[in-house]
């Protein structure tokens, strides 16, 4: 991360078509990881899948950026904070939300998910000294109705209260996670320090995943195979760096509202892949998801 990418000043929004591109492309890579998620956990403990996936990734990550003469190392105040932010973006979030989506139904879990545009709208108030107008506001409870509207149907009436505990708490992580980033504006190359995080969540995640599930069970089929790529090259590589570059780029607040997008996104993929079925009731929280988020955007 360069001392341009870092600057405290307001957030410049890129202009045009050329801007949409990075916010398109995360939305719509970040929103397929239910679908390829949900190809590889037959095959595979979801704390293992993750593991392998984080620790692949950072991986892959550092020698790509060797290889291109990106590899530039951070400072150990820069180095710490970027290996709590793996964790809290990396294995808490993911490691507790998975948990928790076992005893909870998927709908509820993302409807939970789908709070933390709020929450850190909240926090990146006093924290970041984001304003929190009532515009803002507004389109942040917009989006929030959006996404019940999309998931009504699939809200169980009872959900368990363990599993909903382990998905609170990835929540929090993640909204802890966003606005640290923004607080702390880690130093060194934004490649490098994606695939620092990445690194951090696998070597936290790798103990829990080795104690609670056994290796024994991973079956690696074709469809593991596939489903494992597209998870750290797309999702881990990809749509994790596209996240951190918005935060750049954007405030906390207008880049955690993309987030209202990701449950309808998810069913169009659960369409498209599983030919889940999806109702033209379902799609209409898209409407007031999209007016939430061009009220965030534009408060």
């Amino acid at each position: 991360m360069t001392t341009a990418e870092t600057s405290t000043s307001s957030p410049a929004h890129p202009q045009g078509i050329v801007g949409l591109v990075p916010v398109i492309l995360f939305c719509l890579i970040w929103s397929s990881a239910f679908a390829a998620a949900k190809i590889a956990l037959p095959h595979c403990p979801p704390l293992l899948l993750l593991t392998g996936r984080f620790l692949a990734a950072g991986g892959l990550m550092l020698v790509i950026a060797a290889a291109i003469g990106r590899l530039r190392m951070p400072d150990r105040t820069s180095l710490m904070k970027l290996a709590l932010l793996g964790v809290l973006n990396n294995a808490i979030y993911l490691g507790f939300s998975f948990s928790g989506m076992r005893t909870v139904s998927s709908a509820f879990g993302a409807v939970l998910i789908s709070t933390n545009p709020l929450l850190v709208a909240m926090l990146a108030a006093p924290l970041l000294g984001e304003r929190l107008t009532a515009r803002k506001l507004a389109g942040l409870v917009l989006g929030l109705v959006g996404v019940a509207i999309v998931l009504r149907s699939r809200l169980a009436g009872a959900e368990d209260l363990h599993g909903s505990a382990l998905v609170a708490c990835g929540l929090v992580a993640l909204v802890l996670g966003t606005v640290l980033f923004k607080k702390w504006k880690p130093g060194g190359d934004l490649f490098t320090g994606t695939a620092l995080q990445s690194l951090a969540g696998g070597v936290v995640l790798l103990p829990v995943a080795l104690a609670t599930e056994s290796v024994g069970d991973i079956n690696p089929t074709p469809a593991l195979a596939g489903a494992f790529a597209y998870l750290v090259v797309a999702v881990s590589i990809g749509a994790f760096w596209l996240w951190f570059r918005l935060l750049q780029t954007r405030t906390a607040t207008e880049a955690s509202a993309l987030h209202f997008l990701m449950p309808p996104l998810g069913l169009l993929f659960g369409w498209l892949v599983f030919r889940e079925p999806v109702s033209a009731v379902d799609m209409l929280g898209i409407v007031p998801i999209a007016i939430g988020i061009a009220l965030v955007t534009r408060g």
